[in-house]
Order: C-alpha cells, then structure tokens, then sequence
C-alpha cells in the first residue's frame, strides 16, 4: 500500500517502552512526527534518534510529538532509550504490521541478501489525522532538522 499526502494516517496501537500502549488516537487533535526506522542501538538509529531528541523542544514549541516505530521489542525500546537518554515515546511492531500499514515494510538487498525490513521513513501526520507530508528514504544527517523546518515553515 501506498500512502500519499492528505489520506487518512491508519490507526495504530501498539506496545511501547516503560510498558504501555501507544495509539494513534493518543495524539488527536495534535500533530505527530511518526519515524520508522530499522534497530535500536544501531549507528544510523542511535544519530537519527539522538537528532530527534536534541530537536525536541522546537517540535514541542511547533505543537508535535515524535513517535518512534521499530520492530524491537518494548524491553529492548527501554534499554535504548535509558542509554541515549531518549525523551519521547518508541513503539514496538514485532510483527511489523503497522509498518505494512503505511508501506515502509519493503524488501530490501545488502551484501547480495535479499530480506524483509524497515525502510527509514517519517510521516508527518496533521491535527485531523491526516498525512500532512512523508520523506520516504531517509538519509539520517539533517533529516529531524528538515522535519521542523516542515512544521515551522523555515
């Protein structure tokens, strides 16, 4: 499936750190920066995760949240965000369904393996729900800066 701007952002609930739950519902009314990215405590997602959380508070200052998404479990989401002193929620999708669910489950080719993984994404999803801009591909250095320069208008 393919999302575009402007569709209904799918529902999601899942697992989350510190033993919770986290829904898309969570965040209505509100703006949300939903980023999927592969593994936790790995070079490209450790920087991009750090990125996020240094850039938080012009996010907050701008009305969103950022959400996470990997198919870690919620344990190992613990661990990662204690060492990196993560600041906002990470969701587990074990069984990468919410992946599928906004397309970034993908097959993917490295050292002439072929397999099933995340592709480094974020949505940018609207007060009403709705996907209000996507960066599909993503390239770790200065993409959360390019995120808030979204939302800020810069």
């Amino acid at each position: 499936m393919t999302l575009n701007v402007g569709d209904p952002a799918p529902d999601f609930q899942m697992p989350a750190d510190g033993g919770g739950n986290v829904a898309l519902g969570d965040y209505r009314g509100r703006k949300l920066v939903l980023y999927f990215y592969p593994r936790d405590d790995t070079p490209g997602c450790t920087t991009e995760a750090q990125a996020f959380r240094d850039a938080l508070d012009g996010f907050e200052r701008a009305g969103a949240a950022i959400l996470g998404v990997s198919p870690d479990t919620a344990a190992k989401h613990d661990r990662f965000k204690a060492k990196h002193a993560l600041t906002f929620p990470l969701g587990s999708d074990e069984d990468h369904a919410i992946a599928e669910a906004y397309g970034v489950w993908v097959e993917k080719r490295m050292y002439g393996r072929t397999y099933m993984g995340i592709e480094r994404s974020t949505f940018l999803i609207g007060e009403d729900g709705r996907i209000a801009q996507i960066w599909r591909k993503v390239r770790v250095k200065g993409h959360a800066q390019a995120v808030l320069d979204a939302l800020t208008g810069d």
